[in-house]
C-alpha cells in the first residue's frame, strides 16, 4: 500500500494506492457473483434508487452478505492505524454504478465517521474519481445532494485503480462523484467505522446489540 495523496485530518481524505491487490479485488467481486448465482439471486432485484443517484444502482449490504462483513471487520486494524483512532465497524455496502452515473455531493450520517471507498472493478478499466472537499462541513451535512461542489470547497479528486481506496471523513467533509462514470459499469465497496471513544460510539455495528439476558 502507498499513500498517493492527501492528509487525512488536514484535507479530510487520503488516497491509498493498492490497499489490496488487483487480484484480491477482482477475486472478491467474482466470489460475490458466484455466490449470488448459486443462491438464485437476480442482481436486478437488488437495484435501489436514492436521492444521491441519477439512476437505480445494484446495492448489497454486509449484513446480507457475510463475506463483505468479514472483510470489513478484518480491515479494521489497518484503517485504525491509518486514522490514528480507536475504531469499531458500523456497516458496509457494495454498489454498482452504470455508465454516465454520478453520485451527488453530500455528507454522511454519523455511522460513517471514518469511511473507506474501495474500487473492486471497472468494466473498461477507466479510473473514476471520488472527490472530497478539503474544507470541513459547517452545519448539517444532510442538507446537500448537489451535482457540483460549491465555490471555496477546494475538492480533491482521487482517481482510483482497481484495489485502490480513499479513506475520508464522510461526516465532516462533503464528497461525491460529479464526473459521469466512463465505464459500462464500476463496482465499489464502501466501509464505515466510528471512533469507539467519540460522539457516535452508539453507532458501532450499526446499533446492533446483544439483547440483555440472552442465553446460548
Amino acid at each position: 500500500m502507498q499513500i498517493l495523496a492527501g492528509d487525512y485530518y488536514a484535507d479530510g481524505y487520503q488516497h491509498l494506492g493498492a490497499l489490496i491487490s488487483r487480484e484480491v479485488a477482482l477475486g472478491l467481486l467474482a466470489r460475490m457473483r458466484a455466490d449470488l448465482a448459486r443462491q438464485g439471486v437476480d442482481l436486478g432485484r437488488l437495484q435501489q434508487q436514492g436521492p444521491l443517484l441519477t439512476s437505480p444502482a445494484i446495492e448489497l449490504y454486509g449484513h446480507h452478505y457475510a463475506p463483505f462483513a468479514t472483510f470489513h471487520w478484518g480491515l479494521t486494524p489497518v484503517v485504525q492505524q491509518l486514522s490514528g483512532a480507536a475504531l469499531l465497524p458500523s456497516y458496509c455496502y457494495f454498489r454498482v454504478y452504470r455508465q454516465g452515473d454520478i453520485c451527488r455531493v453530500h455528507g454522511d450520517r454519523p455511522s460513517c465517521e471514518h469511511s473507506l471507498s474501495l474500487t473492486l472493478g471497472y468494466a473498461d478499466n477507466l479510473p473514476w474519481p471520488l472527490e472530497v472537499a478539503r474544507v470541513a462541513i459547517e452545519g448539517d451535512p444532510y442538507e446537500r445532494a448537489d451535482t457540483a461542489f460549491r465555490a471555496g470547497e477546494h475538492a480533491a479528486s482521487a482517481a482510483m485503480a482497481v484495489g485502490d481506496a480513499v479513506l475520508y471523513r464522510g461526516v465532516h467533509h462533503h464528497h461525491g462523484r460529479t464526473q459521469p462514470n466512463p465505464n459500462r459499469w464500476s463496482a465499489h465497496l464502501f466501509l464505515h467505522w466510528i471512533d469507539r471513544d467519540g460522539p457516535f460510539a452508539d453507532k458501532a455495528f450499526d446499533g446492533a446489540k446483544l439483547p440483555a439476558g440472552v442465553e446460548f
